[in-house]
């Protein structure tokens, strides 16, 4: 629904902006001041992006920050602030909160390789935050990587200037590697670490440390970063349900129909509308937060079938389908159909939660009739008791049939 909604509000060329401004003196290629990094929600601003913005500014002549790197994130209201209200996980990556500067979706690939000529474990970050410490108590035993001995434990300290993050725990030698995706800092701390890791790994150096403040209007920048078009970012939301992405683009909606900050009532109240230029009405309609990661968003299957249909005729139809998933092929659907005429034949969206797993999307059948299909099931057993068998069972039918 979110990601129909923003084709047809803004455009499938759409692009995000991240802003860099110097306040202060660049002379000799050092700025005599802070750094003021404004974003604007952009759901793509991974670590390689954030290289190619940092080389931007490199082009500018800057190599040294005598000041603090400022992070004005005001584009989106910060409404959320717990990331365990969903399922009391809070560092899990799937609940990583959208920021106006979100980074990396705010996740850190913690890497965990036996070092068997040391007897240790060796922990690796990906990317490396300059403000996060990582202590290592992990241990080494010799043993097969299945046993029942291994085991990591991960604590976040809260109680220094330093965010920490400390394992524990025992890894056997003959496992090749472990690695743990997780979101430990906030999206002003998390922008403020990769930015700077990056930046002194490069050569260049910031005296100052983290400030939150706002660009001062009329204040020019001087590197605009834009994003990729709204049409290739959302294969990465579609495809692989990735939520925090989902939510960027819900309140980007909202800020830019009704002027920032984005907020959820603004991001609804746009998707709305989007629907609404379609001749689209659902009642029963609840968007939460834009995303599926909610015990609140519902439609009906009639409803998001009307949805297809309206994605279907739509000028953006190709934008549309093939940000879903290929079945057989990839995306959360790729181990489905695997050495089946049926793959490749499917574009679909996925859905899950405890009690929920839902599919929608788009077959060509064997008969070369296209169909809408979707189907959603409800109930304690709905994730465990063949609730994604039965999908599979129909999405057959109609291909066959």
């Amino acid at each position: 629904v979110t990601t129909f909604a923003a084709l047809e509000a803004l455009g499938p060329a759409y692009q995000w902006r991240t802003e860099a401004f110097v306040d202060g003196r660049m002379e000799g290629g050092t700025l005599a001041g802070d750094l003021l990094l404004k974003g604007h929600g952009d759901p793509y601003l991974v670590t390689e992006r954030l290289w190619l913005l940092q080389r931007e500014l490199r082009n500018q002549g800057l190599r040294v920050i005598d000041g603090d790197l400022v992070i004005d994130n005001t584009w989106f209201a910060r409404e959320e602030l717990d990331p365990g209200a969903f399922d009391g996980q809070p560092y899990r990556a799937y609940n990583a909160l959208p920021d106006a500067l979100l980074v990396n979706f705010q996740t850190v690939n913690f890497i965990f390789r036996p070092n068997q000529a040391r007897g240790s474990v060796e922990i690796l970050a990906d990317p490396v935050l300059a403000n996060l410490e990582v202590r290592n108590s992990m241990r080494l035993f010799r043993g097969g990587c299945g046993s029942a001995k291994s085991g990591i434990s991960m604590v976040v300290g809260t109680t220094t200037a330093r965010p920490r993050v400390t394992f524990s725990g025992a890894l056997a030698s003959q496992c090749a590697e472990y690695q743990l995706l997780r979101s430990i800092l906030d999206g002003p701390a998390y922008a403020y670490g990769a930015f700077r890791g990056l930046w002194e790994a490069e050569g260049g150096q910031i005296t100052g440390g983290l400030r939150q403040g706002q660009v001062p209007p009329g204040k020019a920048p001087l590197v605009t970063f834009r994003s990729p078009p709204l049409a290739e970012v959302i294969r990465s939301v579609n495809k692989f349900s990735n939520n925090v992405m989902t939510r960027q683009i819900f309140l980007t909606l909202g800020a830019e129909k009704f002027g920032p900050p984005g907020t959820l009532d603004k991001g609804g109240q746009a998707t709305l509308a989007a629907l609404a230029s379609r001749g689209l009405d659902f009642p029963e309609l609840e968007l939460g937060n834009g995303a599926g990661l909610s015990r609140d968003t519902r439609i009906a299957a009639a409803s998001l079938t009307r949805l297809l249909l309206a994605a279907d005729a739509s000028p953006f139809q190709p934008e549309f389908q093939a940000s879903l998933s290929i079945a057989g092929l990839d995306g959360t659907t790729r181990k489905r159909f695997l050495r089946d005429p049926a793959a490749g034949d499917m574009h679909l969206k996925t859905g899950t939660l405890n009690g929920v797993t839902a599919i929608a999307g788009f077959v060509h059948s064997e008969s070369g009739a296209d169909y809408a299909v979707v189907m959603i099931v409800n109930g304690p057993r709905a994730t465990s008791g063949g609730g994604q068998e039965a999908q599979n069972a129909l999405l057959h039918w109609v291909h066959q049939r």
